[in-house]
């Protein structure tokens, strides 16, 4: 991968490094810079647009638009409109103080621009020491686009989440009375059916708002947006979660319809989505000095091949520090074993809750943990189904440099959100990307989509979405692709013309 630096001096564009990474809609992928804080009154925020060949590895990075406050751990999504979201944080300001916000933003990459968002103004801290940090603190919460493009968003430290309107910028609430306990450091998977999956942490008890520590904290629950509530969603057998940290891996829908989740102190769990059942999964392995790896905050990423790459931690905890230490071990899981995986450079020095992963539109995992060293995996298989293809049903024939369109089909949305990490910093690509390639020179371009019709996975409903033809797309004989979570459609034939 290219470091980031400015192309014209080769000095380094930013005294820290990147993280949590994102993936555009035009097929450019964005990230903050972290560990700059106190350079800089605002969030600097850098992207990475790929190569005319289509290569992330030798694409250019560029800084754009800052981001109006600082934060780390929050939660941010890819909106069905093209637009970002990011919504509160933690390690907030400029000497990245331990302090919890309810600030957010909505980032327009056509003006290249950031707009502040208000919160909530329903959601209420159950736990009243933590207005010396924020009053009525998003904090480091899990969001979720539904099925629908609605963004929802929990409160940390309550049981409230709302649903954004993107018109009018105004949130509602949902599923309080029925959530069982705080959401704090769980996990949201957008599941076939639009329900959402959650593993309860129960930090209830942490936090002085429950007597006892459950004897079987097993505990799963489903979010019904037709009805706004939450249910049970059965035990996961092994407890995914753990009395201390209260912390919880990450939970990948797989395209033959299993979820799998993975605990902090080293167990899974796998989650049927049709018959709505746990079974037990393999153990995460012990690592070289005896200790369990660990997967207390950490990412995973959905591979073409259906297979799930995670990251976790195999050292010892450091002193004072709840979470198990460097290195970080990487795996796949195939749905029976866990498959071991070359390491990043750093990460012998970086603890599984350090590191973010991102599906790429050519398959590659992309690999961002805060520092200068971005990387790319390649997994070994880059096979797959072709029935979780994106399928095209109706696309214009002729298009024109800087027009745009609409494209109709099936599979849009991909199999999976993709992308995931324990909580925070979701990162899902579950939204349709417009790949042109043209015929004569094999160059390639990202059409930007935007206001797509649903943001549901597996679904083999119609869907369509927008694409705006770049300027600079090369006119001539050319082939256009749907890609969704690295996968991409057959290729249908068009013609580039010149725009008016």
């Amino acid at each position: 991968m290219p470091d980031i630096i400015d192309p014209q001096t080769g000095a380094f564009l930013s005294q820290g490094g990147a993280s949590f990474p994102m993936l555009l809609t035009d097929g450019s992928v964005i990230v903050r810079n972290f560990n700059s804080q106190q350079f800089h009154s605002n969030a600097r925020v850098f992207k990475l647009t790929p190569d005319v060949n289509g290569s992330y590895r030798n694409g250019t990075w560029s800084e754009i638009a800052s981001m109006p406050y600082i934060s780390i751990g929050n939660a941010q999504a890819v909106l069905a409109d093209g637009r970002v979201i990011i919504e509160g944080g933690e390690y907030t300001g400029v000497n990245e103080d331990f302090t919890l916000t309810n600030q957010g933003a909505v980032y327009d990459p056509v003006t290249n621009s950031w707009m502040s968002v208000q919160p909530p103004p329903f959601f209420v801290d159950l736990y009243p020491p933590r207005a010396r940090f924020a009053p009525n603190p998003i904090g480091d919460a899990s969001s979720v686009v539904l099925s629908d493009g609605t963004f929802m968003l929990q409160d940390k430290m309550s049981r409230q989440a709302a649903l954004l309107n993107l018109t009018t910028m105004t949130w509602t609430e949902t599923g309080t009375s029925t959530k069982s306990d705080l959401n704090d450091e769980e996990g949201w998977t957008l599941l076939p059916n639009g329900k959402v999956l959650t593993v309860d942490c129960y930090t209830d008890l942490i936090f002085g708002l429950a007597a006892h520590y459950p004897p079987h904290p097993t505990n799963s629950e489903l979010y019904d947006p037709q009805t706004g509530a939450w249910t049970s969603a059965g035990s996961t057998i092994n407890s995914l979660t753990d009395k201390k940290t209260a912390e919880i891996g990450p939970a990948v829908l797989r395209p033959d319809g299993t979820v799998f989740a993975v605990g902090s102190q080293g167990f899974t769990s796998i989650y049927q989505t049709d018959g709505g059942t746990w079974s037990v999964g393999p153990q995460l392995p012990e690592a070289s000095d005896g200790s369990r790896m660990t997967a207390e905050d950490a990412p995973a990423a959905l591979l073409p091949n259906g297979n799930v790459l995670i990251a976790v931690a195999g050292g010892p905890k450091p002193p004072r520090s709840p979470y198990s230490g460097p290195p970080t071990y990487f795996f796949e899981f195939d749905g029976t074993n866990l498959i071991p995986q070359p390491t990043i450079p750093t990460g012998a020095v970086d603890a599984g809750f350090q590191i973010n992963l991102l599906v790429l539109p050519t398959g590659e995992i992309l690999s961002a943990d805060g520092s200068k060293d971005v990387e790319l995996y390649t997994p070994n298989n880059t096979t797959h189904n072709s029935n979780w293809e994106p399928v095209i049903m109706s696309a214009p024939s002729t298009v024109s440099c800087g027009g745009s369109y609409t494209i109709t089909g099936i599979r849009f949305n991909g199999m999976s959100q993709a992308s995931m990490f324990g909580d925070e910093g979701q990162n899902a690509t579950n939204y349709p990307l417009v790949r042109i390639t043209n015929l004569a020179t094999n160059h390639v371009f990202y059409s930007r989509t935007h206001d797509h019709s649903s943001m549901a996975v597996a679904s083999s409903a119609l869907v369509s979405t927008h694409f705006d033809v770049p300027p600079n797309q090369e006119t001539g004989a050319s082939k256009l692709e749907v890609v969704a979570n690295g996968i991409a459609s057959a290729p249908v034939s068009i013609l580039v013309t010149s725009g008016h």
